[in-house]
């Protein structure tokens, strides 16, 4: 890999946080990890050095599971859940909850300029 990370499941898979990805008890409720600094080979999941600087890589936009993380991490009373209520209100209060839709509601919601409030 690029970033010089060891591959599979790991601990710690992310090249730009400290996030430990085995914590299930702090998903969705821990917003930020901390920064990681350097990546130096043997420690937190690195293997090799890496070949590119982690501020030059890009993360193209994946939309479905930022779409599920974003409802899931929302205060359930807030005024950007009630507004998601209010835009799709034949959805189920469970699946509205765990963040399930489907490709046309995001779009929908893509194109709304309320979405760049939330």
């Amino acid at each position: 890999m690029l970033t010089g990370l060891q591959g599979g499941y790991t601990k710690f898979c992310c090249f730009l946080c400290k996030w430990d990805s085995h914590a299930r008890e702090k998903h969705y409720v821990v917003k930020t990890g901390p920064k990681r600094m350097s990546l130096i080979p043997g420690v937190k999941n690195i293997k090799e050095e890496s070949l590119v600087q982690s501020k030059k890589i890009f993360l193209p936009p994946i939309k479905l599971g930022l779409m599920k993380n974003l409802v899931k991490a929302m205060n359930k009373d807030g005024g950007g859940f009630q507004y998601l209520k209010t835009k799709f209100p034949r959805i189920s209060d469970a699946k509205m909850k765990e963040g399930i839709f489907v490709g046309p509601q995001i779009r929908e919601l893509m194109k709304t300029q309320i979405l760049k409030v939330l």
